[in-house]
């Protein structure tokens, strides 16, 4: 009954309900009784405060709820502290600062970003990182940063180093999807598709794709779930599609799988997955087009000839480190590599995974994008594969830092989630986003103005190059690619202040890992190195 009634009339807006009945009584107390002058003029205020409410653009919040949003607006403008805690509350254990996510909205609004009294950071703790400047910066033209991703192939990508990172249809809203793609068309960068697919609101404005297909071929399989040249063929084919990214896995959940409920999976959804409605949709924990090394090698040169010669490769968070190894074995026998590597870190977020799994499984970003570029480096292909990175990524400082461990570009699912106006209400499995963001309910997500917050996509995506233009000037360097580990310094626990070179073997030698001796080399090399095969994901037995 409850839920009938709020589908006719939603209980978010109550207050704008209330308001009307008060209004009306009011009025009657004036005819009938000549009172309630005082309590009529209150609530057609209010009334008329609820109307504005619904029919503003600015506010997804005060779209979906009326009159009481402006609770939370009036303790941000009370209490800067309050302030923060409403707009950067959020699991204890998320590194993020609050003046990192009071970044990502005051770049996407438009406004100064600038801080006084100085660093609010604690300089001397441990842990404590910071970019080394130069006596003599330099002066860049622009803050559009590039890397040609695919340089042999025969549709190579000029790709900006600060993408969006794959988020689904139907785990995010139409209107999200829409207002993000638009985004990255104005701004001329990538939109991950996720691993849902390519769905109609991907296509209507045009902003460049990387198609992402994960282990239930969404958008090429078959009734059966086995994947579909054919199907396959039609998408990859478009102009509009400018990679394609298999997915092994995700930093969020990485090795679990998932189902989407058949109740969830609308008409549209099912359009894009091409998966019966109301069907319980399953992603399978792994892939039925390949089962070793080899073979994945193989399917990944298959896309890339069904996709006209577009550049292709693979994501994954790094667990067993001998099924990395045999991986790379599997590209030096075969001679096939991948265009482009995309690591996620396990500290990635998503709308719903088991606890065990966000906290405890899968290697954070770091330690995965230094076994990734050094593992490429010690077998002589570093040169020919391109690394992408996603894990948290919302500063241009997040950005230098990233690339000075090795990454080519960057990839941001949270910080454009912040830009469209996510206040991590954490009901993003519930259908109940306040914002729009994350939800299929139409009315909720009719709060999220796909023209506005498409200007703050554009907006959070420019100002935070622009910053990290200025990152590279102060260091007196001409491009991010150009910062090193020597760069970045950090804090160690004994006081100690080290660079990253000093830290980290960031740099394993080039073509290391093909010699017959690996003395010398880090311990995890000379034990899992020696026992990974091109033909299994199975730890060898020696």
């Amino acid at each position: 009954m409850l839920h009938y009634l709020n589908s006719i009339f939603p209980v978010r807006y109550t207050a704008l309900a209330l308001s009307s009945v008060g209004l009306l009584l009011s009025l009657f107390a004036v005819v009938g009784f000549g009172v309630g002058m005082q309590a009529a003029l209150l609530f057609a205020a209010l009334l008329g405060l609820g109307v504005f409410d619904v029919r503003q653009t600015k506010r997804s919040i005060l779209r979906n709820y009326p009159i009481i949003g402006h609770l939370r607006f009036m303790m941000e403008y009370v209490r800067p502290e309050i302030r923060q805690y409403f707009i950067e509350s959020d699991s204890e254990a998320a590194p993020f600062s609050r003046a990192q996510r009071s970044l990502v909205y005051q770049r996407a609004k438009g406004e100064p970003d600038k801080q006084p009294f100085g660093t609010q950071l604690a300089v001397y703790a441990e842990g404590y990182e910071w970019m080394n400047h130069s006596v003599a910066p330099t002066q860049l033209a622009s803050h559009d940063f590039r890397v040609t991703i695919g340089a042999d192939t025969t549709q190579p990508y000029e790709a900006s180093i600060f993408n969006i990172s794959a988020m689904s249809f139907g785990a995010l809203s139409a209107h999200a999807v829409l207002a993000l793609n638009a985004g990255a068309k104005r701004g001329g960068f990538a939109h991950d598709t996720g691993e849902g697919s390519i769905s109609v609101h991907h296509w209507k404005n045009g902003g460049d794709l990387i198609w992402e297909i994960g282990s239930g071929y969404f958008g090429c399989r078959n009734a059966d779930g086995i994947f579909c040249a054919d199907k396959f063929i039609t998408n990859a084919c478009d102009p509009q599609v400018k990679m394609i990214e298999l997915k092994l896995s995700q930093g969020a959940k990485p090795g679990h799988g998932g189902v989407l409920p058949g109740a969830k999976v609308t008409p549209e959804i099912a359009e894009a997955r091409g998966v019966p409605v109301g069907v319980d949709c399953i992603s399978p924990a792994s892939h039925s087009a390949f089962h070793t090394p080899t073979e994945m090698m193989h399917f990944i040169a298959r896309l890339r000839e069904l996709s006209g010669g577009k550049p292709t490769g693979f994501k994954l968070c790094i667990g067993h480190p001998w099924e990395w190894f045999a991986i790379v074995k599997a590209m030096l026998a075969t001679g096939i590599t991948p265009d482009f590597i995309v690591v996620d870190g396990a500290e990635g977020g998503t709308g719903a995974a088991p606890l065990e799994f966000t906290d405890h499984v899968g290697s954070p970003l770091q330690e995965g994008l230094l076994l990734v570029h050094n593992t490429l480096r010690g077998a002589g292909l570093r040169e020919r594969i391109k690394v992408g990175c996603a894990g948290k990524v919302v500063s241009a400082f997040d950005i230098a830092r990233l690339m000075a461990l090795g990454a080519d570009w960057c990839n941001s699912a949270r910080g454009f989630m912040f830009a469209l106006g996510c206040i991590q209400a954490q009901h993003c499995a519930s259908g109940q986003c306040p914002t729009g963001v994350t939800t299929q309910d139409p009315l909720r997500q009719q709060s999220l103005v796909v023209p506005d917050k498409a200007d703050r996509v554009y907006n959070f995506h420019q100002q935070t190059l622009h910053a990290l233009k200025e990152l590279v000037q102060a260091a007196g360097l001409t491009h991010p690619s150009d910062i090193t580990a020597h760069h970045i310094v950090r804090r160690t626990a004994d006081r100690k202040v080290l660079s990253f070179a000093q830290l980290i073997l960031t740099q394993l030698p080039a073509g290391a890992l093909l010699q017959d001796e690996l003395v010398g080399l880090p311990l995890i090399y000379q034990h899992s190195w020696p026992l990974a095969s091109a033909n299994s994901f199975m730890l060898q037995n020696t």
